[in-house]
């Protein structure tokens, strides 16, 4: 405290302006270091692995002998270093270069830019598609350039951190309702009947417990209260529903849902990008106003190629899509006959509930150990979650 406390106190007017600043800097580092120190302390530090081969079900990881068996990305279909998604990018960073560097509505965009977002929009079956660097951006983009100040947006309080600071961004009434409470929505729908749009605002499947929201009911009440429902598909799209398109898809309310965000950097890919795809009115709007959109570069070709093929890949047959079921099923059943406590319902997202946050790290460190050591029985198959 005394250190912190010296630090603080105003430096007398001789010094340089060089001392100056390294006075500041240093008690910037002396403020970073004690948060710092109680991360690791809450045992919540987070290391990242190295990893050495390419994104995959098989990878190999910096330190470790063999190869991982890796639970921990996004990587849904697989499709992250599918061959021909692979040779689609390298045929598109060929055609159209490396980058635009240039923002959309200057000079960057491509043929392959606007033949994605059609694609998206018949994917998905809406009028139109808008591109972004990511789902985060889309989010972020969103709720500022649709909502005011005489309209209401309704959040499910564990919806992802993008769809909550996207919010915070705008102007609109806020009600948060209690996670996937339908009775909660609907006493917050009937207290913001007094403002102009209402705006449903929910993740699809919830990415930390794999929960799938109750759309059903969710656009129930939407209609029965005039309100418009948007979804955030990115633990949905390319894998849940007979077609892959989503949980709105799976859960039969497709006409009923009026917005729907993802991306483009998990199942579709895996490499970056997010979308909103929707009315073409909205989609116009966001291409005027949506700051995310308007500020960011385009996305490079070789990412465009990569998902446009990917989504090809998903239309010309559903059984990709139908590849997740038989998987899922067989990994919480074996699961649960472990012993282990196995979270959410039928979702790719498999948790696996240890109860701490510093035994699940530990954990984790000790299964990519397991692999390291040469002649380790079953180093070939070790997982990294």
């Amino acid at each position: 405290m005394w250190c912190s406390r010296l630090l603080s106190y105003p430096l007398s007017q001789g010094q340089s302006s060089s001392s100056r600043a390294r006075a500041a800097l240093a008690q910037l580092n002396h403020v970073l270091e004690a948060e710092l120190e109680s991360i690791r302390g809450a045992g919540t530090w987070k290391s990242e692995r190295i990893i050495t081969s390419k994104q995959g079900p098989y990878i190999h990881v910096e330190g470790s002998r063999g190869g991982i068996l890796n639970f921990c990305a996004n990587n849904y279909l697989g499709l992250s270093s599918h061959p021909e998604v692979i040779r689609s990018g390298l045929e598109a960073l060929e055609k159209f270069g490396a980058g635009l560097s240039s923002v959309r509505f200057i000079c960057g965009t491509q043929t392959i830019h606007k033949n994605l977002e059609e694609k998206i929009a018949r994917f998905h079956q809406r009028e139109d598609a808008i591109l972004y660097a990511s789902c985060f951006d889309a989010n972020a983009g969103i709720f500022e350039a649709l909502l005011t100040p005489e309209d209401a947006v309704l959040s499910d309080e564990l919806n992802h951190a993008s769809i909550i600071d996207g919010i915070r961004l705008c102007k609109a009434n806020k009600y948060r309702y209690k996670h996937m409470d339908m009775q909660d929505l609907e006493a917050k729908l009937q207290d913001a009947q007094k403002h102009r749009l209402r705006l449903v605002a929910t993740d699809g499947a919830f990415s930390m417990d794999g929960d799938i929201a109750p759309l059903k009911e969710i656009c129930s009440l939407a209609q029965k209260y005039q309100a418009l429902v948007f979804i955030d598909e990115c633990h949905a799209t390319g894998f849940l529903g007979p077609n892959g398109r989503g949980t709105d898809e799976l859960l039969g309310v497709m006409d009923q849902v009026a917005i729907v965000n993802s991306t483009l950097g998990k199942a579709l890919g895996g490499a970056a990008g997010g979308y909103t795809t929707g009315p073409k009115t909205l989609i116009d709007l966001l291409r005027q106003r949506s700051r995310p959109y308007l500020f960011s570069n385009s996305l490079p070709p070789a990412v465009v190629g990569c998902a446009s093929k990917a989504l090809d890949l998903l239309m010309e047959s559903n059984a990709i899509a139908q590849s997740m079921v038989a998987k899922t099923r067989q990994f919480r059943s074996k699961m649960a006959a472990a012993g282990f406590r196995i979270s959410g319902n039928d979702h790719p997202i498999c948790p696996v509930m240890l109860g701490e946050a510093r035994l699940a790290s530990m954990m984790a460190d000790d299964l990519l150990e397991k692999g390291n050591g040469e002649g380790t029985k079953g180093a070939e198959m070790t997982p990294l979650l």
